[in-house]
């Protein structure tokens, strides 16, 4: 049998958020489905029961759903995740285990997990060459009033030969038998293992291509002789390379945030993210950074992943953010921010901002900022009813108290005066104002600035005026006087 569609699946356990090595494939995944008009598909891995956390697969859900990593098949609703789900397909796992056991291709293990940590403890000790199980149980006669008694089922393992196999990414596998144990395939609790579930599952939903991460390399053999024992067609598989830290250790906490969403609520953009997650291990042509998804999908190829470990550079994904931001319309960067504050409230604004201030603020921001949760900051003083500062920050450097006065007094009565209260005619006014006042022009422009925002840095002076508008300057511009004495 050959499989006449790409079918590929993103297969995520509910034990926590998902990190980046978990979405990275999912979009691998998604590529391979999207460039072939093959079919996606999400299913959950639930049978470790002990490590189950509640929420965790619409986690799974929400990050994909962010990137636009749309599926075929699989998960439904909040908490509903229909038949794509491990624990609501044991009976087919239980007549796959049934299979093995009358073909003897397994049998029942009823050793205690005190002989087989005893066992461990004496081949750690002797050195033995290979660690794991011994067989024991592997010739037992089983009486069928034995069977009330906990047991594990084994599957047995060839103790000579070569699993091999064609890896997408690692080319020709090799691995000997004979340092494979008897793996577990069905656990005393009734649930399978990963190594038999995966497997069953991949076959029944006609999976065509199998990636995961490296880790996975050494269950190979167990999972090329289980289908093989079953006379099933092997998907095709890629070991994806590990993500590292910029220092070449694993990526964890003290290298920023793992999970995706984590990145979500850091302002970060899914079109940037997707664009960046794709070059890790992956490449259009070894040059080209700013990749569109539209070309990603004609364009991908996961023979052409790479097999050496992908390193997640922080610097190089903030500047690629900025620059998908950089290139938005003011009017979808006003969007974007509203959108985000809606979902991850600054602390910092006293109102909400109506659509024409979002989009004027938009303009201000655009080259000044990396990721929208900076944004906030550096406009906050547009949003608030009350700016505050110190009062050496409004006297500038070489100025008093008397000086910083007069400046306020001067910019208020020459604003006052103006026709058009546009950025460029308000630049204009303040700049012939410092030569007529024969003073350095940014010792003014510091004062208002400080005045009006609050802040020693922000966005362009001028444009920051015409967004706040004449009368609320002005407003400032008096406050901030009344605070010298």
């Amino acid at each position: 049998m050959t499989f006449s569609k790409i079918r590929v699946r993103y297969a995520p356990s509910p034990t926590g958020e998902p990190h980046l090595g978990n979405i990275r494939t999912a979009l691998f995944d998604w590529l391979i489905a999207r460039n072939a008009s093959g079919e996606f598909i999400v299913r959950v891995e639930d049978t470790d029961q002990a490590r189950k956390i509640e929420g965790a697969i619409d986690l799974q859900k929400a990050s994909l759903e962010w990137l636009g990593l749309d599926w075929d098949e699989g998960l439904g609703k909040s908490g509903e995740y229909g038949p794509y789900t491990q624990s609501e397909r044991l009976g087919l796992y239980t007549e796959a285990v049934d299979q093995l056991l009358n073909t003897e291709k397994a049998y029942r293990c009823f050793c205690s997990s005190e002989r087989l940590a005893d066992l461990r403890k004496v081949q750690l000790e002797s050195k033995s060459p290979t660690v794991g199980y011994d067989g024991h149980c592997s010739t037992l006669k089983i009486a069928e009033e034995d069977l009330s008694d906990p047991f594990v089922v084994r599957f047995l393992m060839p103790n000579n030969g070569l699993s091999e196999l064609e890896d997408m990414v690692r080319g020709h596998l090799e691995f000997d038998n004979s340092l494979s144990d008897d793996f577990v395939i069905m656990k005393s609790d009734g649930y399978p293992t990963y190594h038999l579930a995966s497997v069953v599952d991949d076959h029944h939903m006609n999976i065509s291509h199998v990636l995961r991460g490296e880790e996975w390399l050494s269950s190979v053999p167990r999972h090329v002789q289980l289908y093989e024992a079953f006379g099933w067609e092997m998907p095709r598989f890629a070991h994806l390379p590990t993500i590292l830290a910029p220092d070449k250790s694993k990526l964890s906490k003290r290298h920023g945030a793992t999970s995706v969403l984590e990145y979500k609520k850091m302002g970060y953009l899914p079109e940037a993210m997707f664009n960046f997650l794709s070059l890790l291990g992956w490449s259009l042509d070894g040059e080209t950074e700013i990749i569109s998804k539209e070309t990603l999908i004609n364009s991908f190829d996961a023979n052409r992943i790479n097999s050496a470990s992908a390193i997640f550079d922080i610097e190089k994904l903030n500047w690629m953010n900025g620059l998908y931001i950089r290139n938005m319309s003011d009017l979808e960067l006003a969007t974007r921010l509203t959108n985000y504050w809606e979902e991850f409230p600054p602390d910092d604004f006293d109102r909400k901002p109506n659509s024409d201030e979002m989009q004027a603020v938009a303009s201000l921001l655009k080259e000044r900022i990396k990721i929208l949760s900076e944004a906030s900051g550096l406009i906050a003083f547009v949003f608030k009813e009350e700016i505050q500062f110190e009062l050496q920050e409004l006297v500038q450097k070489r100025m008093d108290e008397e000086s910083t006065k007069k400046i306020l007094e001067e910019v208020s009565g020459t604003l006052s005066k103006m026709d058009s209260f546009s950025s460029s005619a308000i630049e204009l006014e303040l700049r012939s104002l410092a030569d007529s006042m024969e003073m350095k022009v940014g010792a003014l422009l510091g004062t208002v600035r400080v005045a009006t925002s609050g802040q020693k840095v922000s966005p362009p002076l001028f444009e920051s005026l015409e967004v706040l508008g004449r009368d609320r300057v002005l407003d400032l511009l008096r406050l901030a006087k009344s605070k010298i004495s």
